[in-house]
């Protein structure tokens, strides 16, 4: 069974961050979410999530791929955070699965993971910053090799079902897609 962590950061986008973590256990991937700090995490509109475990212990397991979930000042928070940072290299490094939502690609792209790739993001975030060879595309989802990127809570569905695709196949996708209901 494929695993992913999925960081929560105080002022995250819990629209977001609910339905990856939902439409992936759906597709019965192991998803582990974890806080950066201990108690529970305010998401950017008031909701209050409780993670499976912190951060800390998190790391000490392995996974098939990190996600991180966007909102503001969640996405500060995880750019600020060192453990993040060596996370993503790691699993850069290991030819493991990286991806992000609206603000939180601006992590991937501040620790160079995504110099000479093509991405994108929230409107605003890595089209206004300089990274090298960057090839920023409008689309809801954008891959290139193991490094996925998608635009904001409207695009959530569609990230977490480009996600369950990645990690099981195109069957598994289409059967978590049919029920959604979605038209």
């Amino acid at each position: 069974m494929a695993s992913i962590l999925i960081p929560l950061a105080q002022g995250c986008e819990e629209l977001e961050a609910v339905t990856l973590i939902d439409l992936l256990r759906r597709a019965e991937i192991e998803v582990t979410t974890a806080s950066l700090d201990a108690g529970p995490i305010t998401a950017s509109r008031g909701v209050v999530l409780i993670a499976d475990t912190t951060l800390d212990e998190a790391l000490q397991h392995d996974y098939d791929m990190v996600v991180l979930p966007g909102g503001l000042p969640g996405a500060d928070h995880l750019d600020n955070d060192p453990r993040i940072a060596d996370l993503l290299k790691k699993m850069a490094d290991s030819g493991k699965f990286t991806a992000a939502i609206c603000a939180a690609p601006k992590v991937l792209a501040n620790i160079g993971l995504l110099d000479g790739r093509s991405a994108t993001s929230y409107p605003g975030v890595l089209d206004k910053m300089e990274i090298s060879g960057m090839n920023y595309r409008n689309a809801a989802v954008v891959q290139d090799g193991k490094i996925i990127t998608s635009r904001g809570p409207g695009t959530a569905l569609d990230f977490a079902l480009h996600l369950i695709e990645q990690l099981c196949d195109k069957t598994t996708r289409d059967q978590v897609e049919a029920s959604l209901v979605r038209p």
